[in-house]
């Protein structure tokens, strides 16, 4: 699986959460400056060439839809970043985050907790 480019991504994140969507659709989920309508029809049909998504045809409308998951993805991405920058190590990760001070003692916990239940 490919990693997507960042529009790619926005239109991806769109549709994750629309489920299925016209063009017009996509466009008023993503952010300002909103792309022409061209632009993100080019974007989608990239998309569905790369095998992120699929259509259903409504005469001359396509409804768009994902075939990749959100969590699939996230999967790639995160084992990416694990691989390439913390040597493939979750503890690696975790220590990032703690020494940066992005996560709560109490989301450590929580992750400690969810260890625990799995064993």
């Amino acid at each position: 699986m490919q990693k997507l480019a960042k529009r790619e991504e926005q239109i991806m994140q769109s549709l994750w959460k629309l489920e299925k969507a016209f063009i017009k659709e996509i466009i008023a989920e993503l952010s300002d400056p909103k792309p022409h309508y061209n632009t993100t029809a080019t974007i989608v049909k990239i998309l569905e060439e790369k095998g992120f998504i699929s259509h259903v045809a409504y005469g001359n409308s396509f409804q768009y839809y994902p075939l990749v998951s959100k969590d699939e993805y996230q999967k790639q991405i995160l084992g990416e970043v694990m691989n390439n920058y913390f040597d493939n190590s979750p503890l690696a990760l975790v220590k990032f985050f703690a020494k940066e001070e992005k996560i709560k003692t109490e989301e450590l916990e929580e992750i400690i907790q969810l260890i625990k239940n799995k064993k």
